[in-house]
């Protein structure tokens, strides 16, 4: 199995992936409606630096990637991604890789399956899978379909909204290397919360933590997110944030920046 770097593991995101209102991780309840089209261009840039007995290791790594929601009913969307990921690694200020690449495409479908508005809650369920689209000897795809699923509840109130996710997704390797080296199953757990600062402004932070990919790694990586999302009109929402690793698993700091326009 190719060598990829931490950074760019942390970047590959579970075998499903789950998108809130980026910058955050954690996804919302909210569907766009019937007919209703949005779509998403999100931008991570992360930076790792390890010293491993004298071994000084600098790693970057960056994705963007391009999702289209589209309403199939006012409960449910169809949601489409698909990343483009690069990494340059040195040690001792040489360079030992360098890549690019598009990564693994995903299909989801975001199902709003309770909703109380009086009580401003409600509860959601989106199950998905990835596609081998990526290049797997690049160490940017799987080479195999894999599933998973995500429960995700959220409570809206006149501060804001809070919002919880816990899921589940499987990997699957089509290398039978990579496979031993893997977990097969990934859990994940993260509560967002969003704060109205003005009509157009909110502020926003998201903790959470998942699974290490890694079977030789009992250490799962943990993050926090904080930044800001601008609506600069009723259909466009331009984000920038800073996402920090809690623990050495997760990548040490990244920067978030995207934009979601709706028709």
């Amino acid at each position: 199995m190719k060598r990829i770097p931490l950074i760019a593991a942390a970047l590959s995101l579970a075998s499903t992936p789950s998108f809130g209102a980026h910058p955050l991780i954690t996804d919302d309840t909210g569907t766009q409606g019937k007919g209703m089209f949005q779509i998403e261009w999100n931008n991570e840039f992360a930076w790792n630096n390890t010293d491993d007995g004298g071994v000084i290791t600098e790693e970057t790594a960056g994705e963007s990637a391009i999702a289209i929601s589209y309403g199939l009913t006012e409960h449910i969307d169809l949601v489409a991604a698909m990343p483009f990921k690069w990494y340059s690694i040195e040690e001792n200020g040489v360079q030992v890789g360098d890549d690019s690449g598009i990564g693994d495409m995903s299909i989801e479908l975001k199902w709003r399956v309770l909703e109380q508005e009086d009580e401003g809650f409600s509860l959601a369920v989106k199950p998905g899978i990835s596609i081998p689209s990526g290049d797997e000897k690049q160490g940017f795809g799987s080479g195999a379909v894999s599933p998973g699923i995500m429960l995700i509840a959220t409570k809206e109130g006149d501060f804001g909204a809070l919002h919880c996710n816990a899921g589940y997704s499987r990997n699957n390797y089509r290398d039978d290397a990579a496979d031993e080296a893997t977990r097969d199953d990934i859990w994940h757990a993260s509560v967002a919360v969003e704060i109205n600062m003005s009509d157009n402004l909110r502020a926003v932070a998201n903790i959470g933590m998942e699974t290490s990919e890694e079977q030789s790694n009992d250490n799962h990586p943990a993050f926090l997110i904080g930044g800001m999302i601008w609506g600069v009109s009723d259909n466009l929402d331009l984000d920038l944030g800073v996402k920090c690793g809690l623990n050495d698993a997760e990548t040490d700091t990244a920067l978030l920046a995207g934009l979601a326009a709706r028709f």
